[in-house]
């Protein structure tokens, strides 16, 4: 071991053994860190455990000389370039606070984010209820809103393709791995089998993680670096953004094209006059299937956790008697055909001109779904003794089982014509009354990745967009 201290030449061998355990008491003297610490330092090494004043001044009244050579070691410093304090405990409590002082001082920026940590899971703790009454939302929802939030306010304002700044991407990555740490500590009994020391085996309990954290939290860790990545290859690019209420007024000879006025806060890009090169453009693409892969993955991802999530009483109390109530009477029409039953035939006859309205309509099926659905759980639970009732709860079964699959293939295919939607009414109410932590960090984690995704793919398309239209205007 190679210990943080001068060993001083001396002709006598008991001053070297003293000072070797006097490095030894320092070193065991020095901030030990719980496991669960560890777990919310490990990003950066400002958010570990160090003690402070107030604990180091307290091994400051002893009289020994080395012992208050122990309590005057700043924090996580080493001792070895350190003087040795004078042996006067006033001016040992002096020599101290002026090291303590200089400790500050050198890492005021580490304890400013400290800070920062500190007050955000002061809110997790509270459930967002600033006031202590225990009126806040549960931990899991506590957790959903942190990590939207965030993603709001290091994404929310980056409309271009270009790396994202070190300032944003330190505390992305940061306070992402704090509200990831969780994760390790979600953990699931399982029976193992364990060899005793006299050779016979002993099934005991042992500590897991939590199978849909083990196989989603690595995926979706991989894909977020892989977005970061695609943001990071945007340097010195051949093309660039101007203002696009600004451009009517550049009189450059840059191409772009004009985007509707829904976007009108997106900057325009802006290419040279021939356009890009082959090369950039096919890169370009290459880019954009990734990142198309990536939206699709963390999408299947996110729709997969809300599947496992219970449907909320407070959902199925809302819902209408019948589908048909649900859905209208075009749409029930169109479900209770005889004839070979086409989702697609349905969406095209329904004429859909906008995603609001699309929400719409998929908040309708899906409620009809778990109407349907209901009733097969109850036609299945009934128990009679007459045998025409029977007959008649199976008949009704067998349609509201067609209807519910009919439904569902319904809703897969507007979600499919419709990658941008919304997230529909029981989504919502899933997240908003989910009280699984696991599930809580996996769901808002997939989601905003998902939307990363989406722009970046998004973002692309438009600078397509714009080299399509310099070719064509040469």
């Amino acid at each position: 071991m190679q210990y943080s201290f001068q060993r001083f030449k001396c002709s006598e061998s008991n001053f070297t053994w003293f000072q070797e355990e006097s490095a030894m008491a320092r070193m065991m003297a020095g901030p030990m860190r719980t496991n669960m610490s560890d777990a919310y330092s490990h990003p950066s090494p400002g958010y570990s455990y160090s003690r402070n004043s107030s604990n180091i001044s307290a091994y400051s009244h002893t009289d020994d000389e080395e012992s208050a050579a122990v309590g005057s070691t700043p924090p996580r410093q080493a001792s070895r370039f350190a003087p040795r304090p004078p042996s006067s405990p006033l001016l040992n409590r002096l020599s101290m606070k002026k090291n303590v002082d200089v400790s500050y001082a050198t890492n005021k920026s580490e304890e400013q984010e400290l800070e920062l940590m500190k007050e955000k899971y002061s809110k997790l703790l509270l459930g967002e209820d600033m006031s202590g009454g225990g009126k806040g939302v549960c931990t899991a929802v506590a957790i959903t809103n942190a990590i939207t939030n965030l993603y709001a306010t290091i994404f929310g304002t980056c409309h271009k393709l270009e790396p994202l700044p070190p300032e944003k991407k330190s505390m992305w990555r940061r306070e992402m791995d704090c509200f990831l740490s969780v994760c390790d500590f979600i953990l699931d009994p399982s029976p193992t089998e364990q060899t005793m020391p006299g050779g016979h085996g002993n099934e005991i309990m042992a500590a897991k993680p939590r199978m849909d954290i083990m196989m989603n939290l690595p995926a979706l860790e991989k894909l977020e670096n892989m977005l970061l990545d695609i943001l990071d290859s945007f340097h010195g690019t051949e093309f660039w953004y101007a203002d696009q209420k600004k451009q009517s007024f550049d009189n450059t000879n840059s191409n772009s094209f004009h985007r509707s006025e829904d976007k009108w806060w997106v900057p325009v890009p802006c290419l040279p006059g021939n356009g890009l090169p082959e090369r950039a453009r096919k890169e370009l693409q290459q880019k954009r299937e990734c990142a198309n892969q990536i939206h699709k993955a963390a999408m299947a991802i996110n729709n997969a956790l809300l599947g496992e999530m219970d449907v909320p009483e407070s959902y199925l109390t809302t819902l209408p008697k019948t589908g048909r109530q649900s859905v209208g009477d075009v749409i029930y029409r169109h479900m209770q055909t005889t004839e070979q039953f086409s989702a697609d035939h349905v969406l095209n006859s329904l004429n859909i001109s906008s995603e609001h309205e699309a929400l719409e309509i998929a908040d309708k099926v899906e409620a009809a779904l778990y109407i349907w659905k209901r009733k097969v759980n109850v036609g299945h639970t009934k128990s009679t003794w007459d045998m025409s009732l029977v007959s008649d709860f199976m008949a009704d079964g067998d349609k509201n089982t067609v209807l519910m699959s009919r439904a569902q293939s319904l809703l897969l295919a507007l979600k499919h014509q419709f990658p941008s939607l919304s997230q529909t009414t029981l989504d919502t109410s899933k997240i908003q009354y989910n009280k699984d932590v696991g599930q809580a960090i996996l769901e808002s984690y997939s989601r905003v990745l998902e939307s990363l995704a989406f722009n970046i793919v998004s973002w692309i398309d438009d600078v397509l967009l714009a080299d399509d239209a310099a070719k064509k205007g040469n």
